[in-house]
């Protein structure tokens, strides 16, 4: 997200404003070119929770039965964006009965009473292209039943929400603001009757934005794999907007879409999930499947490597690595510090996860995540591989500073499967080491070795080292190996101390071994996932020691148990919804 100064923000929000109230005088648009069809998915037990009168809004849950969605006061800022975007409007679609009609009507007019004058905290470019996209999506579901006045009040804010991006488009933070003003723009300019000359500069520039934003690796600066999806669902609703109305879409957005595709499906897990890191989740249910569909590429990344991400597969084992140094300045203000950690997924079930973000829970569980502790990885004497700057004084965000600038990387076949080797330097300039870390994994997808190393390798780096190890009188330097679990595992430690023991609701049971040298526990953890109302307790594997010396050395396993079989029909239903 692109940092602005005061002055910059003061002038933005006053130009939108004065353009939403300038929107108002709009005439309403007299139809649609063709019936509307749903174009995002969601889901039928969240639909009912808003039923029933639990509103779950960007991490804060609402016990609000028969009250007006738009009287109860916003915990914070993201509650307040989360509906006023109407993504809530998907799950209601999805339910899709009678009373889902009439709650989403309701809550619909609602706002166009309060806020369709061009008041209030939903105009901003990104959110109105956001629910835009909803109401033509939902137009059908929405507008029967109602009376002409009603109709009309419908189509008049369709017009003036389209007039308005037309003007403000370019006022979105470069990045999926920006993606989601200008697809919003392009949407309604080509689903509603007169308004196609709007959506032509949009198509110029969403080409542009595509050029500017999107790599030639088909990746975007903030490596979040989650915000990647986002962008790739919207570039192929404009591209099929385009495609409806006969249209070809310019070859930069083609070509970002086929450089994208390819990336998204190396940052897939086995069970279909995207891999959670910088930010991003494993992305909303069926999203990835519904976006992939619509691209006829079905390629990976030949070298498995993809937005500084490699990837390690076999059978139905999975293993994705963050491969790259973390992003910097602007990109970075949800970055995490988790160079060259990594997640394991066998079948439909995550076994070694990371964290995740926090953002959902508050300030301190968001700094919590993005700290090198919280994610599968070495961390040094209890400090990450790169750090935070405070908190910024009027917008409280915080950027990742002095990480890893070095991170070489190599994926090689060899004789028993597949071997990544990389490295990093975030430790380099506050003890002298350097983290390398090998992972094989074997070609049945049944193993993945790995070994950790901390290294002084330069004279530079062995003085730095030295001056460390004299100022804690030689007691060594303290560092943790951990393992993150995902919450449905079930862990013991095994064999006397000298394992743990893994068993997945697939029935598949993983061991994880060490060498031996080094103090092997078994401690609390926590999943922060996105949906959910607080953070879920898990586990964690963590090895403990001590660097002595200029090298040091920790090897350890994962393998599946002898007796579990080659093939394991995984029948075992997930929740659909959990509000714990």
């Amino acid at each position: 997200m692109a940092n602005r100064d005061p002055l910059d923000r003061w002038r933005t929000r006053v130009l939108n404003r004065h353009a939403a109230r300038r929107s108002a005088r709009q005439k309403a648009a007299t139809g649609f070119v063709s019936q509307p069809e749903p174009k995002t998915i969601g889901s039928f037990a969240r639909g009912r929770q808003l039923l029933a009168g639990n509103i779950i809004l960007a991490g804060h849950f609402v016990e609000a039965p028969g009250e007006d969605l738009w009287e109860i006061e916003a915990p914070d800022p993201a509650f307040d964006a989360a509906r006023h975007g109407f993504g809530w409007l998907d799950d209601l679609a999805a339910v899709g009965d009678v009373t889902a009609r009439a709650r989403a009507q309701d809550w619909l007019w609602g706002w166009i009473a309060r806020y369709g004058q061009g008041q209030g905290p939903g105009w901003t470019p990104d959110l109105t292209g956001r629910r835009l996209i909803r109401w033509i999506c939902h137009a059908i579901f929405l507008l029967r039943g109602r009376d002409t006045a009603q109709s009309m009040a419908f189509y008049r804010l369709m017009s003036a929400q389209t007039w308005y991006l037309a003007r403000r488009w370019n006022a979105a933070v470069p990045g999926l603001p920006r993606f989601e003003a200008l697809t919003g723009l392009i949407y309604a300019g080509f689903s509603l009757e007169g308004k196609e000359h709007m959506a032509d500069p949009a198509i110029t520039a969403l080409a542009r934005e595509c050029n500017l934003q999107i790599d030639s690796e088909g990746g975007l600066p903030t490596r979040n794999p989650e915000e990647l999806l986002e962008v790739f669902t919207l570039l192929t609703w404009a591209a099929g907007a385009l495609g409806e109305a006969e249209r070809t879409p310019p070859d930069a957005h083609l070509d970002a879409i086929e450089r994208i595709a390819p990336t998204l499906r190396t940052l897939r897990h086995s069970d279909g999930g995207l891999a959670r890191f910088h930010g991003g989740g494993r992305g909303p249910e069926g999203r990835l499947d519904l976006a992939l569909s619509t691209c006829a590429l079905r390629k990976r990344h030949a070298d498995g490597l993809a937005m500084g991400y490699a990837r390690l597969s076999s059978r139905r084992t999975s293993v994705i690595i963050d491969a790259a140094p973390p992003p910097e300045g602007a990109a970075s203000f949800n970055a995490h510090a988790s160079t060259l950690a990594f997640e394991l997924t066998s079948g439909r079930r995550p076994l070694i996860v990371n964290c995740g973000s926090g953002k959902a829970f508050g300030a301190d569980w968001r700094r919590a995540g993005r700290a090198t502790p919280s994610h599968s990885v070495l961390c040094l004497d209890g400090y990450s591989s790169a750090r935070l700057t405070p908190p910024a004084r009027r917008t409280g965000r915080e950027s990742l500073i002095e990480g890893p600038t070095e991170v070489p990387v190599e994926i090689h076949e060899t004789a028993d499967g597949l071997q990544f080797q990389g490295g990093h330097d975030g430790y380099k300039a506050s003890h002298g080491l350097t983290h390398a870390r090998t992972l094989e994994l074997s070609v049945d997808g049944r193993g993945l070795a790995g070994e950790d190393m901390l290294l002084a390798l330069e004279d530079p780096e062995k003085r730095r080292f030295d001056k460390v190890m004299d100022a804690v009188r030689l007691a060594g330097i303290g560092y943790d190996l951990r393992f993150h679990l995902h919450p449905d595992v079930d862990a013991e430690i095994d064999m006397g101390g000298a394992a743990v023991s893994m068993a997945l609701k697939s029935g598949e049971i993983w061991i994880f071994r060490h060498d031996g040298k080094h103090e092997l526990k078994l401690e609390p953890s926590v999943y922060l996932e996105t949906g959910r109302l607080k953070p879920r307790a898990t586990k964690q594997i963590v090895i403990s020691g001590r660097a002595m010396g200029y090298a040091t050395r920790i090897r350890w396993s994962l393998a599946k148990a002898q007796d579990t079989a080659i093939a394991v029909r995984d029948l075992a239903m997930d929740d659909l919804f959990a509000a714990d």
